[in-house]
Order: structure tokens, then C-alpha cells, then sequence
């Protein structure tokens, strides 16, 4: 008996660890709950990130729209691909203009026709070989020589005002010989001032009949000279007669050529019209 009961209570032990086995039955048949659970759990954690990530994305996507709206600019007679770029504010100056807009403007960027099409804000497309690089580099000096001229452009013209203000140069006055042709052509510039007539044939023609070209033949016998009032110089003017008729600018000497013979055509205008009028003794 106390054998069974010692066995009993070792069959109740067995039941206990029944119960523990069904526990532990329990607790694996719990692994797979807690395995649903767990798998279960991750498409809701990838959800929820997805929903996390998707308005950010669409934002993305909104904004590359937004600033991927290029503005079009038709270049127009006179204008520089820097003075285009200050006028947009494009981020990166003329240069970036340039890479995004090479096919249409060509190899050159200093080179733009009225009416091509540019895009404001458009990528820049790849150089297809070095020259293209070579290109944009030798475009930088080039605006910074067109800056240059242009404020010595504006230097020189500012340098040019005073000069063009200043007053003029007198001409350097005509040489003439000195011989009868050049007393003549002298008178005759003085008449010309004066309005006075005369031509180089009739003055020489006169002058010769009068004193064979002497400025200094005197007539000390015909009435003038009986008077007091000799004839004179190369066209035999008396005294009274020459300072009546003397042009100014010309010497009070009536023996001077010049003199003598622009008073003596003056006299003759006023008498005869024009010493050309004149053939005998005036």
C-alpha cells in the first residue's frame, strides 16, 4: 500500500508534469501566435513608413516641378549673355546660362543672334568634347575684356569732352613769297575778307603799266607831283588818295606793297567798279 500510495502520488507528479507539458504545449503553441504577431507587425512598421516617406516624396516631386519651370528669353539686338543672366539672377552668372542653353547659342558665347531662344533655369547639357570646356573658358576673359573697353570706352569719352570744348586752333597764316606774285596773291586773300573785287590779271596788269613792278617808283613830275602829291608804289597811289582808301590789317606805309595795292583796288571799286575795269590812268 504504501508502495501504490508512494506510486499514486508519483502518478500525480506525472499529471503535474502533464500540466507542465500541456503548459509548455501551451507555450508552444503560443510561439506560433506570438510569431503571427511578430510577422503581422512588420507589413504594419512598412506601412506606416511608406505612408511616412510617401508625402515626402510627393513634396519632392512638387517642388522639382516647381523649379524646373524654365522662363523662355528671345535675345534681342545689343544684349550679352551677362547682361541676360544679372537681368534673370541666374545663380551662376552668365556661365551657367551658357551651359544651359550651348546647343542654341553654339560653340561661341560671345557669339549671340537676335532671336535665338533661351531657357532660364534649364540643366546644362554635358560637353560633348574638351572643346566645349575650352569655350567657357576662354569666354571669361573675354567678358572681362568687354567690361574693360567698355570703362575705357568712358574714360576716353570723358577724357575727350575738355578737348572737344577747347577752343579752336588759329590757322597758321598763308606764306607768300615776296616778289610780285606773292604781294598780289596776299592782296587778293585781303580783298576777299573785305569784299573787295579784283582779279590776279587785272592787278598785274595795272601794277605793270604803272611802275614795271617797282614798290618803290615815285613820280616827281606829272601835277601830283607839282601839287605836293606824288604818285607812289606799284599802282602810283597819291597820299590822300591811299588814306582814304587804306584797308585796315595792311600797313600805313603807302610804299609797302600789299598796302598800296589793296588801297589802290579799293579806290578803283569805288570809282571804276573793279580795278579789272581799269586800262590808263586812274
Amino acid at each position: 500500500m504504501p508502495a501504490q500510495g508512494k506510486h499514486r502520488r508519483t502518478k500525480s507528479v506525472s499529471l503535474s508534469r502533464g500540466i507542465a507539458a500541456v503548459t509548455t504545449g501551451g507555450a508552444v503553441l503560443a510561439l506560433p501566435v506570438l510569431g503571427a504577431t511578430t510577422a503581422s507587425a512588420a507589413p504594419a512598421h512598412s506601412v506606416a513608413a511608406e505612408k511616412a516617406v510617401a508625402p515626402v516624396s510627393v513634396t519632392a516631386q512638387v517642388n522639382s516641378v516647381t523649379k524646373a519651370a524654365p522662363a523662355k528669353h528671345s535675345v534681342v539686338a545689343g544684349e550679352t549673355l551677362s547682361k541676360i543672366a544679372r537681368e534673370y539672377s541666374v545663380s551662376g552668372g552668365w556661365k551657367k546660362l551658357y551651359e544651359g542653353n550651348r546647343k542654341a547659342i553654339g560653340e561661341n558665347p560671345n557669339l549671340i543672334h537676335p532671336g535665338i531662344e533661351l531657357t532660364i533655369g534649364a540643366k546644362a547639357a554635358a560637353p560633348s568634347d574638351a572643346k566645349a570646356g575650352k569655350a567657357a573658358k576662354a569666354a571669361a576673359p573675354s567678358a572681362g575684356r568687354a567690361a574693360t573697353a567698355e570703362r575705357a570706352d568712358r574714360s576716353e569719352r570723358t577724357a575727350a569732352a575738355p578737348v572737344a570744348q577747347a577752343a579752336p586752333v588759329a590757322a597758321a597764316p598763308a606764306a607768300y613769297s615776296n616778289d610780285l606774285d606773292g604781294w598780289i596773291k596776299e592782296s587778293l586773300a585781303i580783298m576777299a575778307e573785305r569784299g573787295i573785287p579784283g582779279s590776279y590779271e587785272g592787278i598785274h596788269r595795272n601794277i605793270i603799266r604803272e611802275s614795271s613792278g617797282n614798290p618803290n617808283a615815285i613820280n616827281n613830275w606829272d601835277s601830283n607831283a607839282v601839287k605836293g602829291t606824288p604818285s607812289k608804289g606799284l599802282l602810283q597811289v597819291i597820299d590822300p588818295t591811299f588814306q582814304a582808301y587804306h584797308v585796315p590789317g595792311t600797313s600805313t606805309d603807302s610804299y609797302d606793297p600789299v598796302a598800296n595795292i589793296t588801297a589802290a583796288c579799293n579806290y578803283a571799286a569805288d570809282r571804276y567798279g573793279s580795278i579789272d575795269n581799269v586800262f590808263g590812268a586812274y
